[in-house]
């Protein structure tokens, strides 16, 4: 008798985590997702996808973080090309966001999600909470590793014509 009521319980236990955790991950999913959607806008409302907005907040990081010399570089090389980094890192903001919302291509997506948060939150150390940046980074990092576009996203789809793929 034990031993079927834990071979039940197990079994139950079994089917029930995975599916929590999916949905768990989609709820990650949709909210880092939504906060890039917000932050695009708010930033076009701001004007920093504008050469000289951009170029403005990217000097203050340079002159105000605690970030390494060679990142401060890679920023002053950043700001000196506003005019062209601007738009793409509008255009990466947005475009993360949809994928992320729709649950599209979510791994890689998630992945340099993770990339540009984490080159967001070393350029602002110093200028913000530590903590800010460091949780969607994070959040999108197990994103990616988990899945996530597999529940409630286009990937689930995809998923069930091409189980083995790594793109979702």
């Amino acid at each position: 008798m034990t031993t079927i009521a834990t071979s039940l319980r197990s079994d139950a236990t079994t089917v029930a985590y995975p599916s929590q955790a999916a949905i768990g991950l989609a709820i990650v999913r949709l909210t880092i997702g939504a906060m890039f959607i917000s932050v695009f806008f708010e930033n076009l409302g701001k004007g920093l996808y504008t050469a000289a907005g951009y170029a403005g907040l990217i000097n203050y990081y340079i002159k105000a973080s605690h970030a390494p010399a060679a990142w401060k570089a890679v920023m002053g090389l950043a700001a000196n090309h506003a005019a062209m980094a601007a738009p793409m890192q509008g255009m990466t903001e947005i475009s993360l966001g949809i994928l992320l919302v729709i649950g599209l291509l979510t791994r890689p997506a998630a992945f340099v999600a993770f990339l540009f948060l984490g080159s967001l939150w070393v350029s602002e150390w110093g200028t913000a909470w530590i903590w800010e940046l460091l949780v969607p980074v994070l959040a999108s990092l197990g994103l990616a590793i988990g899945s996530a576009g597999r529940r409630w996203g286009v990937d689930a789809w995809l998923s069930q014509r091409w189980p083995s793929s790594l793109w979702w």
